[in-house]
């Protein structure tokens, strides 16, 4: 099967979040399972180059319609770290993709719009007939607007499109504006409610609800977090759409990949380690420690990885660090926000705890330190407010680290808590709190804590149930093949 990849990150080249790790774990599953995969990314200025072998210009005069002009277009083939991809650097005084960061001007729909149609320009031009077209988040939402209303029509009526939602409370809201520049040129058609119309605002266009009514089939990243987004307010007013359109969407839990993440191979960690040797693992808890100036001595070392932001629970992550500290334990947080008055805070909270012997705070990203805490801590804390997947608790788990997690979306799907589940023992891997708030949070916490102290036995068996635990792309990879060959036959 042929299966073109449209997205706007791909780990390690393009990484903002977990979106750019599954277009980059799935497609190289999917090629594991003999299919071709082929990738289609925005040209940025702020990739990650080094990451990228034998980059060449393969298509020079790509000529795409925005608004009443062409934009000339290059683009450009490379592998990243085996992957065959495609990046489309449009020539224009419009400078879509050299602007220092991935997302965050004024202009990102039309950026992003653009993008959908130079990758539907550049397959048609190159004579690229995929099975199927796999499209991530709003920035791609037009794609299946565009291959069904126009590209359909000149000569692509083989590709079937497959649509997978990463976060919903980010859908591409703009004006009607963004139709005529991608050559949708009958608002009243479009702006309807049953197609693009915002459903809260009359007046607006919703790029993610494009993509959800006009592809085959529409996923999301967990199935805790596709039953949120139909039934909750996590939905952010998409909820309708998807119970009209229920008949081709399903959640998909995300997978990891265990040729990166895993510490029987990880190159980033002084001692390599698994189930039959977990003691090793206390010599990385000890390099940690001595790494980040942290004193020797014998108590829980709990940690936090990931972004700062008021998803992640900001306030409950502060929490967290002072009743760590106020019970006996160590904290480390590796983590940065896009916010910078959140950035600023955690700056100041550094500060204040800058002579703590039991506390580090790292405000900002390092990926050898990352892996260093996880190998290195007892537990890692995860209060999201919501999280359509999350990585971090299953990454932690095959580091044999114990995961204090709330309820919520894929934390929900993936960890079970070690006294309240209704799992076999052998099965839970971790504490689980239900209600977003400081108590919620010290409930799992303390007992996490106090099964470290009391039950060292019972604790470590914990640590091994998450290590046994497979979240690898395999399982998902073959949900994604079946939900492809159904989406071929129709």
């Amino acid at each position: 099967m042929f299966i073109v990849m449209v997205a706007t990150e791909c780990a390690p080249v393009a990484k903002v979040g977990g979106l750019a790790d599954v277009v980059f774990g799935l497609s190289r599953e999917l090629e594991v399972r003999g299919n071709s995969v082929e990738i289609i990314l925005p040209k940025y200025d702020c990739m990650r180059y080094d990451h990228i072998c034998g980059l060449q210009e393969a298509f020079h005069d790509l000529l795409v319609p925005f608004y009443d002009q062409w934009i000339h277009c290059s683009v450009f083939f490379g592998f990243v770290h085996g992957r065959k991809c495609f990046f489309i650097e449009p020539h224009s005084h419009n400078n879509f993709f050299n602007r220092g960061i991935y997302y965050g001007h004024q202009d990102d729909p039309e950026r992003f719009a653009f993008f959908c149609r130079a990758a539907l320009e550049f397959m048609l031009k190159s004579n690229k007939q995929p099975d199927i077209i796999h499209c991530h988040d709003w920035q791609t939402g037009l794609v299946p607007v565009l291959l069904f209303d126009i590209y359909k029509y000149l000569g692509m009526s083989h590709p079937r499109v497959c649509y997978t939602l990463h976060n919903l409370k980010h859908q591409g809201v703009t004006g009607g504006h963004i139709l005529r520049a991608v050559g949708l040129n009958r608002p009243d058609y479009y702006v309807n409610q049953d197609r693009l119309q915002d459903n809260f605002n009359p007046s607006a266009i919703n790029l993610m609800k494009g993509g959800i009514v006009y592809s085959n089939f529409v996923t999301t990243v967990s199935p805790g977090y596709a039953w949120e987004i139909q039934n909750t307010d996590l939905g952010y007013g998409l909820n309708h759409t998807l119970h009209v359109h229920g008949q081709k969407f399903g959640g998909i839990l995300n997978g990891i990949d265990y040729d990166v993440w895993n510490p029987e191979i990880d190159c980033y960690i002084p001692y390599n380690y698994g189930i039959d040797t977990l003691d090793v693992k206390y010599g990385n808890k000890e390099a940690l420690r001595h790494r980040l100036l942290l004193r020797q001595d014998f108590k829980p070392l709990i940690s936090y990885i990931g972004r700062l932001d008021h998803q992640k629970g900001v306030d409950l992550i502060k929490h967290a660090i002072f009743y760590a500290l106020d019970n006996g334990c160590q904290f480390v947080l590796l983590g940065s926000s896009p916010d910078p008055g959140i950035n600023d805070s955690f700056r100041h909270l550094k500060h204040h705890l800058n002579n703590n012997p039991d506390c580090h705070l790292e405000i900002g990203y390092n990926e050898e330190l990352s892996h260093l805490i996880y190998a290195g801590a007892d537990m890692i804390v995860i209060p999201s407010l919501f999280e359509p997947c999350g990585l971090t608790q299953m990454i932690a788990m095959k580091y044999g680290t114990v995961p204090i997690v709330r309820a919520t979306g894929g934390l929900k799907d993936t960890v079970f808590d070690a006294d309240y589940s209704d799992k076999p023992y052998n099965e839970r891997n971790g504490y689980v709190f239900n209600d977003a708030n400081r108590e919620g949070l010290e409930s799992a916490m303390h007992r996490a804590i106090g099964m470290w102290h009391a039950y060292p036995q019972y604790f470590r068996e914990l640590m091994v149930n998450g290590m046994r635990y497979d979240y690898s792309w395999n399982h998902p990879g073959q949900h994604y093949m079946n939900i492809y060959e159904y989406i071929r036959e129709k």
